[in-house]
């Protein structure tokens, strides 16, 4: 596989912050004694990993021990899990420790140190991140949840993977049938939830409260337009044979993109298009539930109780 400007027997951003196998010092007719007297206490260089060396006398960086790692796996490794999530630009995840490599299963390698290594039969073909291989974004967000045991966590960076849009669900749940099945349970369950509509942590919260109703099932993630087909909103739930929209207003997901006045502005909107909306602090679905789903059946039945007003959804 082409690998751009990554080196499978040194890595580093300079010729003085540089990892590299021993083998090829012994190349350029070091001897392995002196390697080793060079990474004893007090030496200038240190011991990463089994065959990798660092030529600094200090700690290795988190760059150091990606690059570490990745000659560890030799030609044909590249980077997953939480620091391949990471390079793609999430951040909804705990922070990130041991580096997690895929290597080609057959080569015969173990994880070792801080070296995580997992052999597969399923390569994905790897695009560069900052001068790295990394598994792409689908790829390297599942590997990380099948190793995490904390559902709200699972299920935040599933949703922050799908609404950065660094992939789809389809890609999502696809990967997830084929892939490994150790540790799927939590992430199965988490994507279940998104793939009925919810597109985020909050909406997510959302649905599941939306069930212990009893209210009849609402759209998620719809599009309404007023009479004269003008854009009104895209509600996170929709119940359209009464017109009814449901907004999670959640500053997490929704702040970056549309901001105070664009709520404003879309609220304008569902009013003047004679839309029943209800609008939720996403914290309230966990900290009040009851009194949340109480307002729920009450704007459905004042929604219910009023002529419907001659708007459409498309999905």
């Amino acid at each position: 596989m082409r690998r751009g400007r990554w080196h499978p027997v040194m890595a580093g951003r300079n010729s003085d912050e540089i990892v590299v196998r021993v083998a090829a010092l012994e190349a350029t007719g070091m001897s392995r004694s002196s390697i080793y007297r060079r990474c004893l206490p007090g030496g200038p260089w240190r011991w990463v990993l089994p065959g990798i060396v660092l030529l600094l006398p200090t700690d290795p960086t988190d760059e150091q021990r990606i690059g570490a790692a990745l000659l560890r796996g030799g030609p044909d490794a590249m980077l997953t899990g939480l620091w391949a999530a990471r390079r793609h630009g999430l951040r909804m995840m705990p922070e990130p420790n041991d580096v997690h490599i895929l290597v080609p299963d057959r080569r015969e390698i173990t994880s070792a140190g801080f070296a995580l290594v997992e052999r597969s039969t399923r390569l994905p073909y790897p695009v560069m991140l900052g001068g790295v291989p990394a598994a792409p974004a689908y790829r390297a967000v599942l590997d990380a949840v099948r190793r995490m045991r904390n559902f709200e966590s699972v299920q935040a960076l599933l949703a922050e993977a799908v609404q950065r849009k660094r992939c789809s669900l389809i890609q999502l749940d696809r990967e997830l049938s084929r892939g490994s099945q150790r540790g799927s349970a939590i992430p199965r369950r988490a994507l279940a939830t998104l793939l009925g509509g919810a597109e985020s942590v909050a909406e997510a919260d959302a649905w599941e409260l939306w069930k212990s109703t009893g209210l009849p099932d609402a759209e998620w993630n719809v599009t309404v337009f007023d009479e004269q087909g003008g854009y009104v909103a895209k509600p996170d739930a929709w119940c359209d044979d009464i017109a009814f929209a449901w907004e999670i207003d959640s500053r997490a997901w929704h702040e970056e993109w549309d901001g105070y006045a664009n709520t404003l502005a879309r609220n304008a909107r569902y009013a003047a298009a004679g839309i029943v909306v209800l609008q939720t602090l996403p914290m309230r679905l966990r900290t009040e539930p009851d009194r949340v789903a109480a307002e729920l059946r009450a704007a459905y039945a004042a929604a219910r109780s009023r002529p419907r007003p001659p708007v459409q959804r498309r999905p």
